[in-house]
């Protein structure tokens, strides 16, 4: 049996704020809760927002991050902090956190891991992640994960936001805000789920060959600096490129990576560039790698989250859905405008409009290509695309 409510407000006290949608969450949930999950805007003065969270859920293992939108079943918003509180008397929630993203991202992947390896009561079958989404390489947390579990364990997560900033972003456990964070969150016990992860980009131009790259830092494509895909592109000057984040203008334009075993290129987001051409992504693009400039298309990016959500149904293979976790771009967000709803509501048609559902505008997704579960499963980091996590 899982129970699970979902609560949302936008007071402008965030102890209140924070409060009010525990609250509600909780109530729905027929006020017991094993795990809280908070999802919130950093409009919010982040202590203050989880001191309310706190004063309602009180000592229940709690995890979340701050975001750039946030969704529940009615829908996307933002300025928002959404909370879920989710029981069950199959499933054990077992929490970690690893610390210093920042110098370090395989590391702390592999500490958050161990933690919940160490204190789990039964094997893990799903591991949850939220990642800081400033992160020196989101791609190295996940096989930071991946050295604790195994090569074709099942990951999903997404990395936290701070309202398109790109300045700070902050994690939750328990208590304590914190940054430069991967906070886990294992699943163990008797219980169904699917997965399901779709972006519904396009490729557009010539594929081009990464010739010097170093870690995020993508240094050269075809022999020339790598900001000159860009430049090309829109006709602009490295100079006018490297003013502000690049991720702010290139979001609808990311760059997309051949890789075997997955039906879509893989996206990378390009986050911000510097006077030497060197383009700094949210994960790696290792040297050698075929690349493409991608183009977004609204209707496509709504079809990609119905197949998301299609696929993950079909993998639970006939039992009821009961609760919904969406880790779903902010750049999907952009790209959607005032058409964001849609995407939400495809996903309801799909998997029930009843269903507790949550989720938040992310920096990146943590998923297994194509969706694939079973011996085939390999999780990766993702940007730009629609991950679904379904528990049955």
């Amino acid at each position: 049996m899982i129970k699970a409510g979902v609560g949302r407000s936008n007071n402008p006290d965030p102890i209140k704020a924070g409060a009010e949608a525990c609250e509600k969450a909780l109530t729905q949930a027929g006020d017991k809760a094993d795990l809280i999950v908070v999802f919130s805007t950093v409009a919010y003065d982040q202590k203050k927002m989880l001191e309310g969270v706190r004063s309602i859920s009180k000592e229940t293992p709690l995890v979340g991050c701050s975001d750039s939108g946030e969704i529940t079943g009615e829908g996307p918003v933002s300025k928002h902090v959404a909370v879920m509180a989710l029981s069950s008397d199959t499933i054990d929630f077992t929490i970690g956190v690893g610390e210093g993203t920042d110098k370090d991202s395989h590391k702390a992947g592999a500490e958050a891991a161990r933690e919940i390896k160490k204190k789990a009561k039964g094997d893990i079958s799903l591991f949850t992640m939220l990642l800081d989404g400033l992160a020196e390489n989101g791609a190295a947390a996940v096989r930071g994960v991946q050295e604790v579990f195994g090569k074709n364990f099942p990951i999903m997560g997404g990395s936290a936001g701070d309202d398109f900033q790109f300045k700070n972003t902050y994690e939750y456990f328990n208590d304590q805000v914190l940054s430069n964070a991967v906070i886990g969150i294992g699943f163990s016990g008797k219980f169904s789920f699917g997965v399901g992860v779709r972006h519904g980009w396009e490729p557009i131009g010539l594929p081009m060959k990464v010739t010097k790259a170093e870690g995020a830092k993508l240094i050269e494509v075809n022999n020339r600096p790598a900001l000159s895909i860009y430049e090309d592109y829109f006709g602009k000057k490295a100079e006018e490129l490297i003013k502000e984040p690049i991720a702010r203008m290139a979001y609808t334009y990311p760059l997309g990576m051949s890789v075997e075993g997955s039906p879509e290129l893989l996206i990378r987001d390009v986050v911000i560039a510097d006077e030497k051409g060197v383009i700094t992504c949210a994960a790696e693009i290792p040297e050698g790698s075929e690349i493409r400039l991608m183009l977004g298309d609204p209707d496509k990016a709504i079809q990609a989250a119905k197949e998301a959500a299609e696929g993950a149904l079909a993998q639970l293979k006939g039992t009821e859905p009961k609760v919904v976790f969406v880790f779903d771009c902010m750049a999907r967000n952009k790209l959607l405008g005032p058409r964001i709803g849609e995407e939400i509501v495809a996903i309801q048609n799909v998997l029930g409009k009843e269903v507790p559902l949550i989720g938040f505008y992310t920096y990146g997704e943590q998923a297994p290509l194509g969706g694939v579960l079973g011996p085939e499963c390999f999780s990766v980091f993702h940007n730009e695309t629609m991950a679904l996590m379904v528990l049955g």
